[in-house]
């Protein structure tokens, strides 16, 4: 695979959302659906909460999870309309973390465009995020099935918790890789878990394709996190809409870096660990921890891990019979695993 940012793998600014309409083909009607619910509940009669909510949700992204949710459900045979419901509101629960996310790393863009807490400030920035979750959970309790709303529920407060564990270990060197999963699997993986397996709970699929549609999720959510991290590493600003080891600069430590502090290459690690320290993210200083992460293999490491993951899911959807669905889930896979933003 090409690493990110790589000049010869560089697509035009639409060719993702054009992959991804491909990939969706078969679920479009319903992500429109999902995109009408969102815009019927960020509707207020509190003006301040409609101009809010109407320009977080203006650029619509990529809809990830929402599509994981709906995919999901047809593999498991679900034919009614509640999955593109739910998909909107796994949306909703997203975009609240991305809120409190950007609040607590005081992160200056989102997707190319000043985040939230620039735009409005912090205040009410964070009360908009728990608007969000708190109306997602209320949402969730028109479901007929009390395991959503559970599942819902039980997220919401692990998102959250993975939030204050990374915060925890902000700037700690000492992080391992399995600390390291185990905040992406909080923060990020479980969210894809969740929306694949109230894929199967719609369904009403037998437990054991139930456990696999949320492992499905769950590998793609890891997968999704190590790619994310690569490309803060060597990504393209111009394409992530925001500076290069931006992560860095808030204290993550991601894999690439947990990897070169720990490869045994004891000048390099030094190296590395002097510059986090000294919160040197300079160009010149990018340039050099850069070239570290290349020498200690460490960008090819972190790639190998989510190329594991990918394989994982591939492994998985061949518990399922053969459909367009496995297919685009297969697919989109493969899209997040060569995505350039």
């Amino acid at each position: 695979m090409n690493s990110p940012g790589s000049s010869d793998t560089r697509r035009s600014p639409r060719s993702d959302a054009s992959d991804l309409d491909e990939i969706f083909a078969g679920i479009l009607p319903s992500l429109d659906e999902v995109e009408r619910n969102i815009r019927d509940w960020t509707r207020s009669s509190n003006p301040l909460i409609a101009d809010l909510s109407r320009t977080v949700f203006q650029d619509s992204g990529k809809r990830l999870r929402p599509s994981l949710l709906l995919l999901s459900s047809k593999i498991a045979g679900y034919q009614g309309s509640e999955d593109a419901y739910l998909a909107a509101l796994v949306e909703m629960i997203h975009t609240a973390s991305l809120i409190h996310d950007d609040i607590v790393d005081n992160a200056e863009t989102r997707r190319g465009t000043a985040s939230a807490h620039v735009r409005w400030g912090p205040q009410l920035s964070v009360l908009l995020g728990d608007y969000l979750f708190i109306k997602s959970i209320g949402l969730s309790l028109r479901s007929g099935d009390n395991r959503i709303i559970r599942i819902l529920s039980d997220l919401s407060a692990r998102m959250i918790e993975g939030e204050l564990t990374e915060y925890s270990r902000a700037g700690d060197l000492e992080i391992t890789e399995a600390q390291y999963m185990e905040i992406i699997d909080m923060k990020t993986a479980s969210l894809f878990a969740a929306a694949a397996r109230i894929g199967g709970v719609l369904g009403n699929a037998p437990d054991g394709d139930e456990h696999r549609l949320a492992a499905i999720g769950r590998s793609m959510g890891i997968s999704f996190q190590i790619v994310d991290d690569l490309l803060d590493c060597a990504g393209d600003e111009q394409a992530l809409g925001k500076p290069v080891l931006s992560d860095l600069g808030e204290g993550r430590i991601t894999l690439p870096f947990i990897h070169a502090l720990n490869c045994g290459r004891h000048e390099e690690a030094r190296a590395l660990a002097e510059r986090i320290r000294g919160k040197n993210t300079g160009a010149g200083d990018q340039s050099e921890i850069l070239e570290i992460l290349r020498k200690t293999g460490s960008l090819d490491y972190a790639r190998g891990k989510a190329a594991e993951c990918a394989a994982r899911v591939g492994d998985l959807l061949a518990g399922f019979p053969e459909s367009p669905h496995a297919e685009a889930l297969r697919k989109l896979q493969g899209f997040i695993l060569e995505r350039k933003k």
